[in-house]
């Protein structure tokens, strides 16, 4: 018989011993566990044409931090692949159908135990950042959030495949950064290089400053920025940023956590 190596099998050998891949919903997770007893964790979403499997580094960042992870698949991604919703016209439908799935994967990880549903950070790159936004304009109970390479504003995106095709309604519809009369203020950490070549780098700088500026606490909103990283199409990953990225979130999320717990 051929074995045929996983996306799970080409996890680090630290990160497996402490995974398991479960369908939560119709959502693909990848679950990082240690212990028994309920622990802060990272929902994580990656971007457009990539896998939940694909950012084993942060994973082990964050475990070692004392955090879990539940990092799921995209529609149309990973476990789930559907040639069409790869597509870059068909991203805003990927977006939207994951932020109305976050909270039934919350309702899966509070029967799968090990998850500290009142400690929960919610992060996301490109379009899993945009999908974060999206959940986070109405009710929720995540403590902070982190935002890589994404934007809480379409309008730079107006003529892209991202909105293309939308009337003036539909647009102002899904557009976050005209829907932030319910947002909730909590601590946010975004990156972004100015150099962007798929997500403008004024679409988010915007959206930071929109929540700055309703903030009671604005200096709880951090929006951290390159000039250049090297990065392919100065998007994915950040390049020579990457792990200075990554290092700092862990921090930022960890201080997050700390200061509710002796807030509470």
């Amino acid at each position: 018989m051929l074995w045929m190596e996983t996306r799970f099998d080409s996890l680090p050998s630290r990160l497996r011993e402490v995974s398991t891949e479960l369908v939560i919903g119709d959502v693909p997770c990848l679950l990082v566990r240690v212990g028994a007893e309920p622990r802060p964790f990272l929902f994580w979403i990656h971007g457009r044409t990539a896998d939940k499997e694909l950012d084993p580094g942060r994973y082990l960042r964050y475990m070692r931090k004392g955090f879990n992870v539940c990092a799921v698949d995209l529609p149309g991604h990973g476990g789930r692949f559907e040639a069409r919703l790869q597509e870059s016209c068909n991203t805003l439908e990927v977006i939207l159908q994951m932020a109305s799935e976050i909270d039934v994967v919350l309702d899966g990880l509070a029967k799968v135990g090990g998850f500290d549903l009142g400690k929960a950070i919610l992060g996301g790159m490109s379009a899993g950042g945009m999908a974060a936004i999206q959940r986070l304009t109405s009710a929720h109970s995540f403590l902070c959030a982190v935002l890589e390479a994404t934007t809480g504003d379409y309008e730079p995106m107006r003529n892209k495949p991202l909105c293309m095709g939308l009337d003036d309604v539909a647009f102002h519809a899904v557009n976050p950064i005209e829907h932030l009369e319910t947002w909730r203020n909590i601590p946010i950490l975004a990156f972004h290089s100015r150099r962007d070549e798929w997500i403008p780098f004024s679409g988010q700088e915007s959206f930071i400053h929109a929540l700055q500026k309703r903030a009671s606490h604005p200096e709880l909103i951090e929006f951290v920025h390159f000039d250049h990283t090297g990065a392919p199409n100065e998007h994915v990953g950040f390049g020579r940023e990457s792990a200075f990225v990554k290092e700092l979130q862990v921090e930022f999320v960890s201080k997050s956590v700390q200061n509710e717990m002796e807030t509470a």
